[in-house]
């Protein structure tokens, strides 16, 4: 659902460019570090990045394709302290949506690859739910079971906002591709509500990250693209506790909001605490901003977790 694959340029972040922000990340406390992309497997120095944020004692989040695991197996499986694997679904239609006729097979023997080095790495996945996708939600379960992930969430695909490098909105025609329609929305909560009951166990043990309520959640925004309802805002605190850094050094307070500072002509603590991003910052009031509002991917961080 990312249009980053599209960029033209290689560009990337080098471990060189990383150094003064050492002592940054120190005093800032820095606990995790999510590499994404794109694809983070395909950076030419992936040990070395690893090897980076090791050293300082954080926690490192690999966000893959997962079509390269089998590639980097003991990079993977030796450096990385949990692993998510984007899963649209059951063989078929994970293989459809992904245009790759043996995308699922290369995720389940990735994963296999890199439990020989590491076997109790944590595994997940993440589906996110468009209309290729919507009424198969039961069935990527098992899917996620047969490749031995650990766990499985679930997030509605983002419709509205330009981030993911897409240089604006997408458009009616794009939207359309991936929105649900009515008679497609009925199906959707019809499938959730089969999940829940059919899946009670999974959600309560905490195989389905998600509980009942949320899941239900997930129809909310195409239910808002649809008009049926008034886009409203998760809880969440990201542009609290997190940032993202985009390659060329910009820092955002997350995926959707715009940057409010870069790295690359200061240290992260002097982006971090810029005027522009303070201001960001102590004006944000999540409930009520437009970007906020219609959110499909928010941060509730909890220091006692």
């Amino acid at each position: 659902m990312c249009d980053i694959w599209k960029r033209t340029d290689r560009s990337q972040t080098n471990v060189a460019d990383l150094h003064r922000h050492r002592e940054s990340m120190r005093v800032l406390g820095v606990r995790q570090v999510v590499l994404t992309g794109g694809e983070p497997l395909l950076h030419n120095d992936i040990q070395g990045l690893c090897n980076f944020f090791r050293e300082l004692g954080i926690r490192i989040t690999l966000l893959t394709t997962g079509l390269l695991l089998s590639k980097h197996a003991e990079v993977v499986g030796t450096y990385f302290d949990d692993v998510i694997v984007s899963l649209d679904g059951p063989p078929e239609i994970h293989n459809r949506i992904r245009q790759i006729r043996t995308a699922f097979t290369l995720i389940k023997g990735g994963v296999a690859a890199v439990r020989k080095y590491n076997p109790t790495l944590p595994i997940s996945c993440r589906t996110t739910v468009q209309k290729a996708n919507h009424v198969h939600l039961r069935a990527t379960v098992d899917a996620a079971k047969s490749l031995t992930l650990n766990s499985i969430s679930f997030l509605p695909t983002d419709l509205s906002s330009n981030a993911f490098n897409r240089a604006q909105p997408w458009n009616t025609d794009r939207k359309n591709e991936i929105a649900l329609s009515p008679g497609e929305l009925i199906a959707l909560e019809g499938e959730i509500e089969l999940l829940i009951s059919a899946n009670a166990k999974d959600i309560h043990q905490g195989y389905i990250v998600e509980d009942a309520t949320k899941l239900r959640r997930l129809a909310n925004r195409f239910r808002e693209h649809l008009g049926y309802s008034t886009p409203e805002a998760p809880s969440c605190n990201a542009p609290w506790v997190s940032a993202v850094i985009d390659v060329d050094g910009s820092l955002s307070p997350c995926f959707f909001h715009p940057a409010v500072g870069s790295i690359k002509y200061s240290t992260l603590e002097e982006a971090i605490n810029s005027e522009s991003a303070l201001s960001f910052r102590s004006s944000l009031r999540v409930q009520d901003n437009p970007i906020c509002a219609r959110c499909v991917c928010s941060l509730n961080y909890r220091q006692d977790r």
